[in-house]
């Protein structure tokens, strides 16, 4: 079973929320809403999506749901072999699933993106990519030393607390760069473990594209983690199906 879950940002408050989760298990596609589309109606006014006219329902395809697929690059444009080398991506192994775990699948016109729910491999570890974030905030020396960057070198986790509305993860090279940010999607699920068990979280580089690649695809990320038992990632009430009962209690308030 692929997992990705859909997020949606506010273009009045830029306030993020995951709000759907789309699954394959090899023969059909999945999506159903999750309980953070609920917040995101609360607070900034969401409303269904056409495609998906109702919070409750699930909804299954043959196909990958327009939604998704016009997220992702075709075959046929001429940058496709440049995009999957950006994305660290084997160029035959074209999985529209994989594409937007890794591509994030944003477009210029909306406000959505997607991202992977990882699973454990046989010894109990996550793994999963990224591209660093916010590398357009950053100073001409920070994108200098970003591109001296070698795949492998070991990056730290630091916390930002300068906005104390939004804590955010630094990533910062040994000799005290800071080169981006971790993904929103992965700040809570590390903050868990690493309050706990630091060592056990590890973030390399796994693939460093030079200019002119666009800023947003500049530094891919590998991050792996030793968890312990039990531990599930996304397992907060907003990543989970919404439910009649919380439908009916919304509609109360």
């Amino acid at each position: 079973m692929k997992t990705l879950f859909l997020a949606w940002q506010s273009p009045r408050s830029g306030s993020w929320f995951p709000i759907g989760r789309l699954t394959f298990n090899g023969k059909e596609y999945q999506f159903n809403y999750t309980n953070g589309v609920l917040e995101a109606k609360l607070k900034c006014g969401f409303q269904p999506l056409p495609s998906f006219p109702n919070f409750n329902n699930v909804y299954t395809s043959q196909k990958l749901f327009s939604l998704f697929s016009n997220r992702v690059m075709s075959r046929s444009r001429p940058d496709y072999h440049e995009f999957v080398q950006w994305l660290n991506i084997p160029e035959h192994e074209h999985d529209s699933i994989a594409l937007l775990a890794r591509s994030g699948g944003k477009r210029a016109t909306d406000k959505f993106e997607v991202f992977p729910c990882p699973e454990p491999d046989e010894n109990g570890r996550y793994c999963i990519h990224f591209f660093a974030d916010g590398l357009r905030y950053l100073s001409k020396s920070a994108i200098e030393r970003i591109n001296r960057l070698q795949v492998g070198e070991f990056l730290h986790l630091a916390h930002e607390f300068q906005n104390p509305r939004a804590s955010r993860l630094l990533l910062c090279t040994k000799d005290h760069w800071i080169v981006g940010y971790c993904q929103r999607y992965l700040v809570d699920d590390i903050f868990e473990i690493i309050s706990q068990h630091p060592e056990l979280v590890r973030v390399e580089v796994d693939r460093l594209n030079q200019p002119p690649t666009p800023l947003h695809f500049r530094l891919l990320c590998k991050m792996t983690t030793d968890c312990q038992q039990g531990f599930r990632p996304f397992k907060g009430p907003m990543y989970q199906a919404v439910s009649s009962d919380v439908l009916a209690e919304s509609a109360i308030g």
